[in-house]
């Protein structure tokens, strides 16, 4: 199979969805089979190509952890489409529902039939598994797909459209590359459905575009997601697991903790605890292979900006003791940023009110659970929410009070992971939850499907109405009959 020309012109976008909607209309419900080969060729293309993805998104970010690499992009799409091809008869298989009184005997049933051609608009964190994530599920729902990875991950997109240009004809999946404004175009398109992964600035921006087509879109955002760290737990244990979610992939996850609440006393020692976690894990930040740079110049100044913002207003910084140096443009250890600990940020520093999307972790003290709740409460409702307590009833009653996209208790980030639980965020942080079932629903129609019997309920109540329909309402409602309306 040839591979596909990269798409660089807005103006090749409608013919490429003309041609997807064609061939989805000329096989609009594939088998089970089809839709297990294709999830087959997928796995096959990224198994054999795992090391080449591994150096092209290290390559974009100018170091990423190769094990980070395989564990967050490679590993974890293997699962979701193992999981998509183990259970996708019965995900397909249609649904008895129960039938009306008044239209018995019949039969209801729901079928989960594919909806057509899906966007994806993919970011820059995770280049793969926020691609070929929803590929899976699009996939395995039967669909046809077109996909705008980022324009931040170069190498990674030019590798994703040539690999998956051999793996499939562009009339089941296609790779448009360009910039931001293609992007715009992109999302312009009347698809049946459109996936954005992203910011909540530019997720307003691509519901607006899909607006005019009426399009249904998902979109899976971010925020601020709280850890709340109960007295009853132990402190450094704590701290060694938040260090880790924290600093992995440098902080640039969506559902890393943004900011964790600790009792108000031992904020100190945890903040110190959270740095001493980082410095065993990354003993030198210099030309450290483990240790994942900022994306770009762009980013790496926006979170320098942010710490001086926050020391300038009387915040205290602690940082890890090995310092990056030579932290020049073009050299081994550009965008280094070093992970950072900064105690009680004012409420109002930029801090606190943006998604912070790198290695600062904020560590605000409060008196009591209650106040930790109300804190979070105070905030847009986030992706994720972290809760280290090892009480169920300090555990539920912070579910209970709480609002989040999902929820890891004693670690943060697994659920994620997990290949049967649904994913996605709450009002800013997002619209509309996939992974696993959730997601084969998530790009499916659910057409209900009615068959009367031998008899219909219906045709008993048709006109002309006399004594026997009234009998009947009655019996269903307990309308009782005027006699000027008799």
């Amino acid at each position: 199979m040839e591979g596909q020309e990269p798409t660089h012109e807005w103006l090749n976008l409608p013919a490429l969805l003309n041609r997807q909607r064609a061939a989805s209309a000329a096989n609009p419900r594939p088998s089970a089979a089809e839709r297990r080969a294709r999830l087959s060729r997928l796995e096959t293309m990224l198994r054999a190509n795992q090391a080449a993805f591994a150096q092209a998104i290290s390559d974009d970010y100018g170091n990423r952890a190769i094990p980070e690499t395989i564990l967050a992009e490679v590993a974890s799409t293997l699962a979701a489409s193992a999981h998509a091809r183990r259970h996708l008869a019965r995900w397909m298989r249609p649904e008895r529902r129960s039938v009306a009184m008044t239209s018995r005997p019949a039969r209801n049933t729901v079928e989960y039939t594919p909806i057509g051609v899906v966007g994806v608009v993919a970011p820059w964190n995770f280049p793969v598994f926020l691609t070929l994530g929803p590929l899976v599920e699009i996939l395995a729902a039967g669909n046809r797909c077109m996909i705008k990875p980022s324009e931040l991950t170069p190498r990674t997109t030019a590798l994703l459209g040539r690999l998956l240009g051999e793996t499939f004809p562009s009339e089941e999946v296609a790779v448009v590359q360009g910039d931001a404004e293609v992007a715009r175009a992109f999302c312009a398109l009347p698809f049946d459905h459109l996936l954005f992964t992203g910011s909540t600035g530019v997720g307003r921006q691509v519901m607006r575009a899909a607006a005019d087509h009426l399009v249904p879109v998902t979109l899976e955002l971010g925020g601020k997601s709280p850890v709340i760290v109960a007295a009853d737990y132990d402190l450094t244990k704590a701290a060694n697991s938040i260090a880790l979610g924290k600093f992995f992939n440098a902080g640039q996850v969506c559902v890393s903790p943004d900011y964790a609440l600790v009792p108000k006393g031992e904020a100190v020692s945890f903040a110190r605890a959270v740095l001493a976690a980082a410095e065993r894990m990354f003993p030198t930040l210099d030309n450290n292979p483990d240790y994942t740079t900022i994306i770009s110049d762009r980013h790496d100044a926006r979170l320098h900006a942010l710490l001086v913002e926050a020391e300038a207003a009387g915040a205290r910084v602690l940082r890890h003791g090995a310092q990056p140096g030579g932290n020049q443009p073009g050299g081994s250890n550009m965008r280094r940023f070093a992970p950072t600990v900064v105690l009680d940020p004012p409420a109002d520093c930029r801090l606190m009110q943006e998604e912070i999307f790198g290695p600062i972790l904020p560590v605000i003290g409060v008196e009591s659970l209650d106040e930790a709740i109300a804190r979070v409460n105070t905030r847009p409702r986030p992706l994720a929410l972290y809760i280290y307590s090892n009480d169920s009833s300090t555990q539920r009653r912070i579910m209970d009070n709480t609002l989040s996209g999902g929820v890891t208790i004693n670690g943060t980030m697994l659920h994620v992971n997990q290949v049967d639980l649904p994913f996605g965020g709450i009002g800013p942080s997002g619209m509309g939850a996939y992974h696993g079932r959730e997601g084969f629903l998530r790009f499916s129609h659910a057409r209900g499907v009615h068959k009367p019997g031998f008899i219909s309920g219906f045709d008993i109540l048709k006109p002309p109405y006399g004594r026997r329909t009234r009998l009947i309402l009655r019996a269903l409602t307990g309308f009782g009959w005027p006699k000027h309306l008799r």
